[in-house]
């Protein structure tokens, strides 16, 4: 995915789909989950044309 679409992945209503075809809450709402509720982490590093990685961490409580 483009640095562009990477620094807007977690924004509430983002979505590269067509209308209609997604809400973009996923990822947001996943986002706070992680991090409101768990106080982990989450972080995207994608290389154009090769793939993406999601890495979550959550602490051992």
């Amino acid at each position: 995915m483009s640095a562009e679409v990477q620094a807007k992945i977690f924004e509430h209503l983002f979505t590269t789909k067509g209308v209609g075809k997604g809400t973009g809450l996923g990822l947001a709402i996943a986002r706070q989950i992680i991090i409101e509720k768990h106080q982990g982490q989450i972080t995207v590093n994608s290389v154009p044309g090769e793939g993406t990685v999601f890495e979550i961490t959550i602490p051992v409580k």
